[in-house]
């Protein structure tokens, strides 16, 4: 995965020279190799060049949690004073890394987020009144709601949350990935979709491919993917493969539909969010029952 990283362990990033950050999870989580992250590298021609040409894109609507990154996301259907909803990877959730097969719904937490306004400057905290939704089956999501509604944020902050789509992205969409934990971005190209996508103990279906531009590194689990031309949220990062390894953790392996293995060493991707609208009803509550809500259950 785009490994979580140890907030305690980010100060002594940002102040020591050449400090690594250790790994975020619970103590049952099994060993996962060193991180390779590290402060982004500077931006290519090329990615420079995207970005000049990116209108709808910005950080406005991102945040920085401990460890990972997310985003505040709404519906189309949404209401001004429905509690906010803010989302993340299953994988970054503070429970640690749910198991394979585990759904949590509704429980409590406290967990703050840092917001950012479109220059990636911190304008506020939100704070979650509970996990609504979060899971490490068939993708990898966490949706907090948290104390706030989108229009208090709106009016304190002047942010607007960020709106998930409800189609399904096409290969060769232009998209950026977000990342409020290290205010950077990454754009690229939907390369194509992974039938499954393995990883250790987890599988994910449909999984978003990378092109190779978008080189993202611990801490950006969790950002929102935008489609370039929209602004609006299509899958939420998540993971790569680091060391060309098969299906091991922090080396996913794509399946097809006959069973065939297929590695793509340094090639990063997302879990889709089209799907996750359907589930978001009035009052930003989670129904796992209605119908085109592909989540799944506990």
């Amino acid at each position: 995965m785009n490994k979580p990283l140890a907030g305690a362990l980010l100060a002594t990033l940002l102040v020591g020279a050449g400090a690594t950050p250790a790994l975020a999870g619970p103590a049952s989580t099994p060993t996962k190799a060193p991180a390779a992250a590290q402060a982004p590298a500077a931006d290519t021609a090329a990615a420079k060049a995207h970005k000049a040409r990116v209108k709808a894109v910005d950080f406005a609507g991102t945040v920085a949690l401990s460890n990972c990154s997310g985003s505040v996301v709404r519906t189309a259907a949404s209401q001004p004073n429905d509690p906010a909803l803010v989302m993340s990877n299953g994988h970054c959730l503070e429970t640690g890394f749910p198991a394979a097969g585990e759904v949590l719904v509704d429980k409590p937490s406290t967990r703050t987020f840092s917001l950012l306004n479109g220059k990636a400057e911190k304008v506020g905290t939100l704070t979650a009144s509970k996990i609504a939704y979060g899971t490490m089956t068939d993708t990898d999501v966490s949706l907090y709601q948290v104390k706030s509604t989108y229009a208090q944020i709106e009016s304190q902050y002047g942010i607007k949350a960020l709106e998930l789509s409800a189609e399904r992205p096409a290969q060769g969409t232009a998209m950026t990935v977000v990342s409020g934990y290290w205010k950077k971005t990454y754009s690229c190209k939907v390369d194509g979709f992974a039938y499954q996508l393995k990883e250790g103990d987890w599988t994910w279906k449909d999984s978003v491919r990378y092109t190779s531009d978008c080189k993202t590194i611990g801490g950006t689990s969790g950002s929102p993917v935008l489609d370039d031309a929209t602004g609006k949220v299509i899958a939420v990062n998540n993971t790569g493969n680091e060391d060309g390894q098969e299906c091991t953790d922090n080396n996913p392996c794509e399946v097809d539909e006959n069973g065939k293995v297929t590695v793509h060493q340094g090639i990063n991707y997302g879990q889709q969010t089209y799907s996750i609208a359907p589930c978001i009803v009035a009052g930003s509550k989670i129904d796992l029952t209605r119908p085109g809500c592909a989540l799944p259950k506990p």
